[in-house]
């Protein structure tokens, strides 16, 4: 499996220095360690890690799949998505940030007609526009969204392991989830069908968890 440099770098330590608590490997990487905690949670999720309460983190030596591995290997991301959150391209700017805050999301998709994806919009890409000298009453979202093809996304029957490990990669808090199709005029577009978050994630591991 492929792992980010980050990733990488944290399995190291801990074959080096293990056990280790998380709050030690965030002080070796000079990073926090809640930017550390997606890493360290899938590391763990893939079995490549073992984490014990009040002991910290051990490389495991057996790489086969571990059992919450071989189960998140099985899910999809149909049965875990949210419903997506989506604003048209001409909205604007001022319209989204109100939409952002009300439905209390980290970024927003926007559409087209049919609901085709179009971009996405972060909270970061709002506050750079606040900062500059631009009426946001006026100025529509798709002047600052990021555009496709540069849009990180899912789909309904990826693993949602998969599906975690981009968010990780990617340093993003949301992947629209899309489903293919080819137009009238035959390009390939994607219909929004759904998101899926960190939120998403963290309500897995814990839901798997209390089963394990």
């Amino acid at each position: 499996m492929e792992w980010t440099e980050r990733q990488q770098r944290i399995v190291e330590i801990v074959k080096e220095s293990g056990p280790i608590t998380g709050e030690k490997i965030a002080t070796i990487l000079n990073l926090t360690r809640a930017t550390l905690r997606p890493d360290l949670t899938v590391l763990t999720m893939s079995g490549v890690l073992v984490a014990r309460p009040r002991v910290g983190y051990s490389y495991r030596e057996d790489l086969g799949p571990s059992p919450i591995m071989e189960r998140m290997l099985q899910l999809r991301v149909c049965a875990f998505k949210s419903m997506p959150v989506t604003v048209s391209e001409d909205a604007s700017i001022y319209d989204v940030t109100v939409v952002m805050f009300t439905q209390n999301v980290g970024s927003l998709t926007v559409v087209g007609p049919d609901r085709t994806l179009l971009g996405m919009v972060s909270r970061k890409d709002i506050m750079k526009a606040s900062l500059g000298k631009i009426d946001l009453q006026q100025v529509p979202v798709g002047v600052i969204m990021t555009r496709m093809p540069n849009i990180y996304m899912t789909t309904l029957d990826e693993p949602v392991l998969s599906a975690a490990k981009k968010l990780v990669k990617h340093q993003v808090d949301s992947l629209p989830v899309v489903e293919g199709y080819v137009d009238e005029n035959g390009n390939e577009c994607y219909e929004v069908v759904g998101r899926f978050t960190k939120t998403n994630v963290t309500k897995l591991f814990v839901e798997i968890a209390e089963t394990e």
